[in-house]
């Protein structure tokens, strides 16, 4: 057993055992070969109030027979408790003769047997055995953690990414439910429409859309319903929207549906582009008399 290059640093042992001479003989053993941290219990009870106190203990020993609390009991306890449902235990016993003696142990939680009197390699085996499994689970946990982390610092760059496009866009963006209802505007949206952020998001668009009643932009929302339903996209649709002041702002808008795997419209994402200061080629050339042909 001895050529053990690993000697467990960092590792918590719980040894529970009413006789102190098979304490002193376990720490012994267990000190000898391995540099775990080694607690000690003269009875059940004070196994639990250790186990309490120490959540981080890796691997209990327990002996079966003790007086008030056996064995058995305590791991049923031990397994109540959250804290330390999950350590594993190992039993040690002089009486392990009967199936159903063993059963009895596994139904409380046990998770090995070692008949006294110890054999000294059987329990280091075990126990280097369970700390090795132990400290690949850690180790799979901490790779898991570290995959999360960068996941997670990705996830971010690229929505931080994401935000400063929307924030820094020229064109206004807003996002609306089915029915038409503003959840999410940039920065340029509300610079277009002199609101505030939070005034927005709430708004119906056709609050801030060029339509002379609720009726008609009720009837305009569902119009545009049907067409994105149909088509996916609606792009470049002259029109306008009115600002909080009431200045109209003329726009080229873009609609674009959000389906979700039932083919129903989760979001509808509206881009307008502010054609103020722009006007349509055909206009400019019937104000241009030179543009005529003679």
């Amino acid at each position: 057993m001895n050529n053990m290059s690993n000697r467990y640093a960092g590792f918590k042992l719980l040894v529970v055992d009413d006789n102190q001479h098979n304490l002193f003989t376990l720490r012994s053993l267990v000190s000898r070969h391995m540099d775990v941290e080694i607690l000690e219990a003269e009875s059940g009870r004070q196994a639990l109030e250790l186990a309490r106190a120490n959540p981080d203990i890796d691997l209990i020993i327990l002996d079966v027979q003790m007086p008030e609390m056996d064995g058995f009991e305590t791991a049923r306890m031990l397994k109540i408790y959250k804290k330390t449902s999950e350590i594993p235990v190992i039993f040690l016993t002089a009486a392990f003769k009967t199936e159903e003696f063993q059963q009895k142990g596994y139904d409380v939680g046990a998770a090995d047997y070692l008949l006294k009197p110890i054999d000294d390699n059987q329990l280091l085996n075990k126990i280097s055995t369970y700390f090795r499994l132990i400290g690949k689970e850690r180790e799979l946990n901490r790779i898991l953690e570290q995959k999360v982390a960068e996941r997670t610092a990705e996830l971010h760059q690229a929505n931080q990414h994401l935000e400063n496009i929307l924030c820094y866009m020229g064109e206004a963006l807003l996002v609306l439910t089915p029915q038409g209802n503003i959840t999410q505007v940039n920065p340029a949206a509300c610079e277009m429409l002199g609101y505030e952020m939070q005034e927005l998001e709430g708004m119906s668009i056709g609050d801030v859309f060029e339509e002379e009643g609720r009726e008609q932009a009720n009837a305009f929302m569902g119009m545009w319903l049907e067409a994105l339903i149909r088509a996916g996209a609606l792009r470049d649709i002259e029109a306008a929207f009115i600002a909080r002041n009431g200045r109209r702002v003329p726009i080229l808008f873009s609609r674009t549906a959000i389906v979700n795997q039932q083919g129903e419209i989760d979001e509808i994402i509206c881009i307008a582009k502010n054609m103020s200061g722009y006007c349509r080629v055909d206009e400019a050339e019937s104000m241009n008399p030179e543009s005529e042909i003679s």
